[in-house]
């Protein structure tokens, strides 16, 4: 069974704003999911949901088998959220901070599994720090491990890198990749498209309140990617030689280079015929490079048919 079960969940304000769309999504335990959208696309709104902190005006869900609205304080104990404000005691030490949040869930202390996240989490050197010592990216530590206190077998990532600059950023992909082998489940809301790239199973793209794809992350790049021929020239030219028009060709660096863009999946790409009308063209080649369209690439072509 899915640890995670969305039904059409749907979620308007007052004003007849829809900040949900009927989304439905499944996870399966120690999955990882990226949720990509831009601002205001119903990210937050989604983990809101599921965390209880606003009421869905339509649809269901559930996590563990407990129901996020009938069944709340089940369902929000197996659930562990780093939000993307830092709302932090500043004079509260980093020890306190993170026992505290264990007691909420009414759990007896175990400093063990404390020591554990905080040491997980290279925080263990500043347990007796008060969290106004602490840079930003310190502070970001300090939410996830408040959130792990309680062991739970859930947690939303809500732009859990924002502000964090690279070292940290990889430290914590690291950090997510050990969760995800000790079965913890996923949802990683992002802006950075490396992150998804790097640390997803699944890809997840939403846009005013509609979940527009879930899709295996190497399956999505696969059916959508592009792949691009990019066909150095000896001698730059002004345009593309008449004779080559039929394959879409793009003139770049000053003339030096021509780009051919072909489907990977397509039954011939037509590489074959193209160099060989370079030849006859009389165009002569320094060098041959192919690249894949980067998730980046799809995910803002998917925003804009949506847009359309």
């Amino acid at each position: 069974m899915a640890i995670i079960e969305i039904k059409d969940l749907k979620k308007t304000y007052e004003g007849g704003f829809e900040a949900l769309k009927g989304v439905s999504l499944d996870m399966e335990e120690g999955e990882i999911l990226a949720l990509l959208g831009p601002n205001g696309a119903g990210k937050t709104t989604l983990i809101s949901a599921l965390c209880g902190l606003i009421s869905p005006t339509g649809g269901a869900a559930s996590v563990g088998g407990h129901d996020i609205v009938s069944d709340y304080r089940a369902a929000r104990s197996l659930i562990g959220l780093v939000p993307q404000e830092i709302a932090l005691e500043p004079f509260q030490r980093v020890w306190d901070a993170v026992t505290f949040s264990r007691g909420l869930f009414g759990l007896p202390r175990d400093d063990a599994h404390i020591e554990s996240v905080l040491r997980q989490l290279s925080l263990w050197e500043k347990r007796r720090a008060r969290i106004m010592e602490l840079s930003g990216g310190m502070k970001r530590r300090v939410l996830i491990a408040k959130a792990l206190s309680h062991k739970p077998r859930v947690l939303f990532l809500d732009e859990p890198t924002a502000g964090v600059d690279v070292e940290l950023r990889r430290d914590m992909w690291e950090t997510v990749a050990q969760l995800k082998a000790d079965g913890v489940t996923i949802i990683l809301t992002t802006h950075y498209i490396e992150e998804a790239e790097a640390i997803a199973d699944r890809i997840g793209v939403i846009d005013k309140g509609a979940l527009l794809l879930v899709e295996d992350k190497a399956a999505l790049m696969a059916r959508m990617g592009r792949k691009t021929l990019l066909i150095s020239l000896r001698e730059p030219q002004a345009k593309v030689p008449d004779a080559l028009e039929g394959y879409g060709l793009e003139l770049a660096d000053e003339g030096q280079t021509l780009v051919y863009t072909y489907d990977t999946h397509a039954e011939r790409t037509g590489i074959t015929g193209l160099l060989q009308d370079l030849g006859e063209a009389g165009l002569k080649l320094s060098d041959l490079k192919t690249t894949q369209s980067s998730l980046e690439e799809i995910f803002v072509g998917l925003v804009k048919e949506s847009a359309a």
